[in-house]
């Protein structure tokens, strides 16, 4: 005779561990429905924590650059305007206001709020348009009480007085509402401090010399855009130098002479030329032009090896990237430039940083946004 109860003692069991494994799980889902809010509140404390404390982390002595920028006007995922933030020890310098940047100097984990100064290579709208969210956030994010310094050529004094009265009223609100203590009235905006260049093309000036820190603004051919300078940076032994917008130059290329890092702007133009010829297609009646007319006053990655190469720099780190570049497109917007400079090439994306220990040669580059 059969035992009929032997296919239901596993089925018995089955029903009951499968009850016990649904009441397991309504228990969690009840538990973390009770305990949502204070899950969440921990979890977005933790990240608060990060955020505030990677603002607060000391880097080493030497220079750390970020670069908050790498784009061009035209719009590109990976990067916004073209912005570099340079870390000299306690100062802090940002080198142009592209659009977009500000937000990325924080993420970045630099404290706008200590910026000593902004400097400005030329006043194209794509280096200047971030300008007043600069002065903005470093008056209201250090509550200083003394406007900052925005170092620029002759002109930077439009510049600055423009964003000053565009912001003048957004300031009033402000220490309305947060107080005087807090965002002191006499910090609001920026002071323009101009210089002058001689009449050679390779002329040079000191704009900072303080505390270790140097730096020296020189001519680069950005023609019509005029004047314009590039900017190098020297500290404790480290050297950087960035082009701006220009034309290949002889000052370029003498002012870079063995610097550890040249950030140049880089423009591929075969890759401009292909945009030109599907111009037709685009709903913009001045591309066309503005694609035939934009390669005559920027500068080809292997342009920009031949002075890496020429001026014996340690590395090449390209910016202000045009076209806009997907990652997969790297070796074709660089065409022939290892031919030119045999040391490492970067192509800028937005969020990398870029470290230069004092008194050393070591050179380290990650990314931090992530």
């Amino acid at each position: 005779m059969q035992n009929t109860n032997s296919g239901k003692k596993p089925m018995g069991r089955l029903l009951k561990a499968a009850i016990w494994v649904v009441s397991v799980i309504v228990i969690i889902v009840m538990t973390a429905a009770v305990f949502q809010k204070q899950i969440l509140t921990a979890v977005a404390t933790k990240i608060i924590q990060q955020r505030l404390l990677s603002q607060a982390h000391k880097k080493d002595d030497g220079l750390h650059v970020g670069l908050a920028g790498t784009g061009a006007p035209f719009p590109d995922i990976n990067r916004v305007g073209p912005c570099i933030v340079v870390e000299a020890g306690k100062h802090l310098y940002i080198i142009d206001a592209g659009p977009g940047s500000a937000r990325n100097i924080g993420l970045m984990g630099f404290d706008i709020g200590k910026v000593d100064a902004i400097l400005l290579t030329h006043f194209h709208s794509d280096h200047i348009a971030e300008l007043g969210e600069m002065m903005l956030q470093r008056w209201a994010g250090g509550s200083n009480a003394k406007p900052v310094d925005v170092i620029g050529p002759k002109g930077v004094e439009t510049v600055v007085e423009g964003f000053n009265h565009a912001y003048s009223l957004d300031a009033r609100y402000r220490v309305a509402f947060h107080g005087a203590a807090t965002v002191p009235p006499s910090g609001a905006g920026g002071r323009a401090r101009p210089f002058g260049l001689s009449s050679e093309e390779d002329a040079s000036v000191v704009v900072v010399d303080k505390e270790g820190v140097k730096i020296t603004a020189f001519k680069v051919n950005h023609y019509p855009a005029y004047p314009a300078v590039g900017y190098r940076v020297d500290y404790k032994g480290r050297s950087l130098v960035v082009s701006g917008d220009t034309l290949p130059c002889q000052s370029l290329k003498k002012q870079s002479q063995g610097v550890d890092v040249l950030f140049h702007e880089a423009q591929q133009p075969s890759l401009i030329k292909m945009i030109h010829a599907q111009a037709g297609l685009s709903p913009s009646p001045s591309l066309a032009k503005i694609t035939a007319d934009i390669p005559g006053y920027h500068t080809a990655p292997e342009d920009a090896a031949k002075i890496a190469g020429e001026a014996s720099v340690k590395h090449l780190v390209l910016y202000h990237i045009l076209p806009p570049l997907p990652p997969v497109l790297n070796n074709m917007f660089l065409g022939n430039a290892a031919k030119y400079y045999n040391g490492p090439i970067t192509v800028g994306v937005d969020g990398l940083l870029i470290s230069l220990p004092a008194n050393s040669d070591k050179i380290s580059i990650k990314q931090v946004l992530k």
